[in-house]
């Protein structure tokens, strides 16, 4: 990118312990931009409030180091607006730079930003509250909830298989399901998950013909009902089949999932409040985000081997 930008930093200190570090790192990386503002969130305020007043103070583009609940909480504050979010992987999971490409680690992301890719996507609204990824209702948010933190920190996404199985046999929902205007239908599934994108924990594709930028929610119902159940549907999909066993997919732009009794929730990776329902709409191309540029443009004269190189070379530079 040839123009430096007025830029905020908000991070996540216990997911980035060597602040010093990421501070080196990017004003190193960034030689002529102005010095960024820094912004730590905290247990009260996971980033929205501190993305919000990056806006207050005048920056184009906000760098997110944090895991996804702090990417999340930084969505909701810049959907609708013209600053643009650059996302730092530092957690467990980082979900959107695993399905958008963004790289695993904090070189690859500042090259991103470097090179000055740019892309509209769409986010997903739970009430007030925004996801990029997905969201979801039943055994997803049990998992979560039953994956220890010190298990994540050691062995990364293999700590949610811990979690899965403790789940497994548990009793299904019984819920009913409307999409748009259509008619109500009810269902006795194990989960529903309502995708902004398609790629789960582990690099697994879940929803294969979900696009972050075409208006649309797409939406899986996971019905299994034995052990056996589970391995023929995760077979399903890990192989990519058009059909996957014990698994509908949908898509529309209002979803609503109404459940008997309460029931537990998620976005993005973060729990929220248990609750009878899950109310979800998109707003279409809200989100402004950095991406890699397209190797297809040939007016563009990066391409992800580039941005790989590159990446390198921050890697090198700053561990000199």
């Amino acid at each position: 990118m040839d123009t430096p930008l007025r830029s905020a930093v908000v991070v996540n200190p216990v997911k980035v312990p060597d602040l010093d570090n990421l501070r080196r790192t990017l004003t190193e990386s960034l030689p002529g931009w102005p010095e960024p503002i820094w912004l730590e969130t905290t247990a009260e305020d996971p980033g929205a409030g501190q993305a919000a007043q990056a806006i207050r103070d005048g920056a184009e583009l906000v760098f997110v180091c944090g895991g996804d609940g702090t990417v999340m909480a930084c969505v909701g504050a810049l959907a609708g607006t013209d600053v643009a979010l650059a996302v730092l992987p530092a957690g467990t999971g980082n979900l959107l730079a695993a399905n958008l490409g963004l790289g695993t680690d904090l070189a690859t992301g500042i090259e991103v930003v470097r090179q000055g890719g740019r892309r509209r996507i769409d986010v997903g609204c739970v009430g007030e509250q925004s996801f990029a990824v997905m969201a979801g209702m039943g055994f997803d948010a049990q998992m979560l909830d039953a994956t220890n933190d010190t298990a994540k920190k050691h062995v990364g996404w293999l700590a949610y298989v811990a979690g899965a199985v403790k789940h497994l046999r548990d009793r299904p929902m019984r819920v009913t399901i409307s999409l748009d205007d259509g008619p109500a239908f009810t269902r006795r599934p194990r989960t529903v998950i309502v995708g902004n994108v398609g790629r789960l924990q582990g690099g697994m594709r879940l929803l294969q013909e979900a696009e972050p930028d075409d208006g649309r929610l797409d939406v899986a119902v996971l019905s299994p009902r034995s052990l056996r159940h589970w391995a023929a549907l995760a077979w399903g999909v890990l192989r990519r089949r058009s059909s996957v066993p014990r698994m509908e997919t949908f898509t529309a732009a209002t979803v609503a999932i109404r459940s008997s009794r309460p029931q537990p929730r998620q976005l993005d990776g973060d729990l929220i409040d248990p609750g009878t329902e899950l109310l979800v709409t998109v707003r279409p191309k809200a989100l402004l985000l950095c991406v890699p540029r397209p190797e297809t443009d040939p007016d563009l004269a990066h391409d992800a081997k580039a941005v790989a190189r590159d990446a390198d070379g921050i890697r090198q530079a700053t561990s000199a």
